[in-house]
């Protein structure tokens, strides 16, 4: 009777913890997003030295360049995104979780408001030839995306958000290690959170 009751009640939490949070998110997306990330940085690196640029004279980049550099962010952008979207998909299948929802919506907007707010503050530093803190913006507003909707997903997510966001801090005091700090935290630090929550929630599924 104690053991069908522990069962039950483990039913319940379930039930309430996928509506209440989406839980579909992929550690496998965080990797494909890291990797992506290390790609497009490896690429802007060797454009940038194709130039002969030093990275502290960032108000002499050059329109090509900067061009260049916009096109591969671009890039690494929609990469990530569609990668990050097919492999939660296939994860929300896996778990018979409808993908789209009110707490999917919730998430995409609490996520994605403070990073919208970013990308415009962003396209002004642009717009204004202020390259250094390209980087750190990215950075910080990620992070800021992350840790306010952290609390519609899985509460990991907010340690990635406190991560990013000290990246960013860092990077205003180091801008001429903006792409390297970049990176770190775009590259680096998803793939190692993507592997830690695929370890700890999609192992023993993928082991069966």
């Amino acid at each position: 009777m104690e053991d069908k009751n522990l069962q039950a009640l483990k039913e319940i939490q379930r039930i309430m913890a996928k509506s209440s949070r989406f839980i579909s998110l992929s550690g496998l997306s965080g990797i494909a997003a890291g990797i992506c990330a290390l790609l497009g940085a490896y690429f802007a690196h060797q454009s940038i030295h194709e130039y002969f640029l030093d990275y502290s004279e960032y108000t002499h980049t050059p329109s090509a360049l900067r061009d260049r550099l916009i096109i591969i962010g671009l890039v690494v952008f929609i990469a990530a995104l569609i990668t990050s979207f097919l492999f939660t998909l296939r994860k929300s299948k896996k778990d018979d979780t409808p993908i789209w929802g009110t707490t999917s919506l919730r998430l995409l907007w609490n996520t994605m408001l403070p990073m919208g707010i970013g990308a415009v503050l962003i396209l002004k530093l642009i717009m204004q030839n202020n390259y250094a803190l390209v980087a750190p913006a990215s950075l910080i507003f990620y992070g800021l995306g992350l840790i306010n909707g952290s609390k519609y997903t899985l509460n990991e997510i907010k340690y990635l958000g406190y991560a990013q966001l000290f990246l960013g801090v860092l990077n205003l005091w180091l801008p001429m290690r903006g792409l390297y700090i970049w990176a770190i935290g775009f590259g680096i630090l998803h793939i190692v959170y993507g592997f830690v929550m695929w370890y700890k929630y999609e192992r023993k599924g993928a082991e069966q």
